[in-house]
């Protein structure tokens, strides 16, 4: 699957996120190294603190069915430039992915950025810091 048909399912879940206070609806899509997609749409809550981004969605939706390598993940939202992972998803990436998958940050333009993980969030607190 190309970077364009990863954003373009991407774009397509993003539609069914549930964002009735921000009204910021982000779709990701996450490419498994053995072919699979997962999609994730944000998810928020009257109690800000447990919404959910797009990101973390598809990845814990892969995690959940037992998928442990990646290739790539798109992300999409209605924004000037290709829209950033926030903190916490790039923290959850450099738990789960390795530092060179690609990350598609894109708009509903098609502006896109590619990166890896390692750029998205160089020194990143990690497993081998909590050997003591």
């Amino acid at each position: 699957m190309d970077q364009l048909e990863l954003i373009e399912q991407a774009k397509k879940v993003r539609g069914k996120a549930y964002t009735p206070y921000s009204n910021f609806k982000v779709g990701a899509a996450l490419l498994t190294k053995s072919g699979k997609v997962f999609l994730g749409c944000n998810i928020e809550n009257a109690a800000y603190p447990v919404s959910l981004c797009a990101e973390r969605v598809a990845i814990f939706k892969a995690i959940s069915e037992g998928e442990k390598e990646f290739e790539a993940l798109a992300v999409v939202a209605d924004t000037h430039r290709p829209v950033p992972p926030c903190g916490s998803c790039r923290q959850v990436m450099s738990e789960f992915f390795e530092k060179e998958v690609t990350v598609y940050a894109s708009n509903l333009q098609n502006k896109i950025k590619t990166l890896t993980v390692e750029e998205l969030l160089p020194f990143s607190f990690d497993s081998s810091d909590l050997d003591l």
